[in-house]
């Protein structure tokens, strides 16, 4: 069964567009993986000094994670970036959920993205 990889950026612009991405996910047929990293910086966001507006949204982000079924993964690598390419390239069962222009880059197979501020699409 495919999985889809959820990055920080895209956690937040779903939650900011009221985009109920774990419904639509599970609509489509695939699973759901989230690294530790990932739930790591939602929580350094919001102890940071950013602003507040980005603060309430990684919030929101830990308490929707927290009330859903996913798959945790754990990477050895540092650059978070760097390791989700590395497995996405690697495994032909994940599809990448981001919306960082570096991140989509380095990934050469399919995408997950936000089409039209309100829809979820795989390119």
């Amino acid at each position: 069964m495919k999985e889809v990889l959820l990055d920080t950026n895209f956690l937040m612009a779903c939650v900011k567009q009221k985009i109920d991405f774990f419904e639509e996910i599970k609509f489509m047929g695939y699973k759901t993986l989230i690294p530790e990293n990932v739930i790591r910086e939602l929580k350094k966001i919001i102890n940071s000094k950013q602003k507040l507006h980005n603060r309430e949204l990684a919030e929101l982000s830990l308490k929707l994670i927290s009330k859903n079924s996913y798959k945790k993964i754990k990477f050895k690598k540092r650059n978070v970036d760097n390791a989700i390419a590395e497995l996405a390239n690697s495994e032909k069962n994940i599809i990448v959920a981001t919306l960082d222009k570096d991140l989509k880059r380095k990934i050469q197979k399919n995408k997950m993205i936000i089409r039209d501020r309100k829809k979820l699409d795989i390119v």
